[in-house]
């Protein structure tokens, strides 16, 4: 047996279409097939894989800083079209140099507290 790669995250949610909505707009997922579960939600893609599943809960969870699971990461194709986006937005974030590595990260939180990391890695190395 081997991984191969992680295959989705999974965020349960009290504020379904807010969250939804929050997904789509900033990072620009789309909303795609999903199978008729008996609960509310929604299966958020890059592409053609579903990489956010969203559950509609009647309570809310914690945010990530309150448990063991901090974050989740995406990469992303544009360091500075992806700032500019979300100075639009007027999301804060938290934007980060990896020392040592070519890497630029950017850190945002959704609505429902939960950490994700946007990875940007240039095609040349630095």
């Amino acid at each position: 047996m081997a991984v191969l790669r992680i295959d989705h995250v999974n965020i349960g949610t009290a504020k379904l279409p807010e969250t939804k909505a929050f997904f789509e707009e900033v990072l620009g997922l789309k909303e795609g097939w999903r199978p008729n579960f008996p609960f509310p939600g929604a299966w958020l893609y890059a592409g053609d894989t579903a990489v956010v599943h969203l559950v509609g809960l009647s309570e809310p969870k914690g945010p990530s800083d309150k448990a063991s699971l901090d974050h989740f990461a995406f990469a992303i194709d544009s360091y500075e079209e992806t700032r500019a986006k979300l100075d639009a937005l007027a999301i804060a974030y938290q934007a980060v140099e990896v020392p040592g590595a070519p890497i630029r990260q950017i850190f945002i939180r959704d609505l429902n507290g939960v950490n994700i990391e946007l990875n940007y890695r240039p095609s040349a190395p630095a």
